[in-house]
């Protein structure tokens, strides 16, 4: 049975952009010792916008050395980047960008969401490259909701479970990932009991997005907490004492150094600063303007 760790709560809200209300549960600077590949892991809302004119987002910003991943919950996201990448993802869709050696990219709320107002809800995940591969040409991945598979879970039904990436029992994730992970996103009904079982030799993680949970029988876990465990595998049991959404990931780990400085994260700090000096230079390219 894998080993809990230790338990972590998402930080103070800060926003990112204008668009972004944004609480960070972990980063490679506190846990990064245990949850590699896996570098950062960010929410944001859920948020009420009221309608704008103007789309609300992040102006266009530079990454090196890694991949974004975004889950929309609520809303909708519009993505454009300076390799041709790019497109709108709503609710249950996933966009999986690889910076490798540059990109710069930007994300706004859709027009037609600017227009209507709603509640935002999505999550970022920040996946590290193996060495080798950080240098790879950028690449863009949609992954829309009915392309990503699904199951019910449990007799009778206890929830459901969507495989994103790597596999679970006889499903396969859609996204293409440079090194082994899983990533599963679950919602569990009230007073069910559901048993997951972890890879041995993976850093693995429960984040709990929304409801209340306890994992074997410990404390209960709310909202925008994450349980990390030991890379020993194994089974674990999820009970949910309310309905809950969560998301679990496990990944094989890099064992390798880790050096970041804001959108960029290599093995060294000599990179980080030859990254700087590309980006200044302009060698990430630009986005096209509107209509180009």
């Amino acid at each position: 049975m894998p080993k809990l760790i230790s338990i972590h709560t998402a930080g103070s809200t800060h926003w990112v952009g204008d668009g972004f209300p944004t609480r960070t549960v972990f980063s490679y600077e506190t846990v990064g010792g245990y949850t590699s590949p896996f570098l950062l892991f960010d929410v944001s809302g859920p948020q009420d916008f009221k309608p704008s004119p103007l789309p609300r987002g992040i102006q266009q910003h530079p990454h090196r050395g890694f991949e974004t991943v975004t889950l929309a919950y609520q809303g909708e996201v519009a993505h454009r980047d300076s390799s041709g990448g790019g497109g709108l993802i709503r609710s249950g869709d996933v966009q999986w960008m690889t910076a490798g050696a540059g990109i710069m990219h930007e994300e706004f709320h859709s027009p037609a969401f600017s227009r209507s107002g709603g509640v935002l809800e999505m999550v970022q995940l920040w996946v590290n490259l193996p060495a080798d591969r950080k240098m790879s040409p950028p690449r863009y991945q949609t992954l829309l909701n009915e392309r990503i598979p699904r199951m019910e879970l449990g007799s009778p039904a206890s929830g459901s479970l969507r495989v994103i990436a790597g596999q679970y029992e006889q499903l396969t994730g859609p996204a293409e990932t440079w090194s082994p992970i899983n990533l599963w996103d679950l919602n569990l009904n009230h007073g069910t009991r559901t048993a997951l079982r972890l890879p041995e030799g993976h850093s693995a993680m429960v984040i709990v997005l929304r409801g209340t949970l306890s994992i074997d029988r410990s404390a209960p876990m709310h909202e925008k907490q994450m349980a990390l465990f030991d890379r020993s595998g194994g089974t674990i049991a999820i009970s949910a004492e309310t309905n809950a959404a969560l998301l679990v990931l496990t990944g094989e780990p890099l064992n390798e150094p880790i050096a970041g400085s804001g959108p960029f994260v290599m093995n060294t700090a000599e990179e980080i600063l030859q990254a700087k000096r590309d980006f200044a230079s302009g060698r990430f390219g630009r986005i096209p303007a509107t209509g180009a």
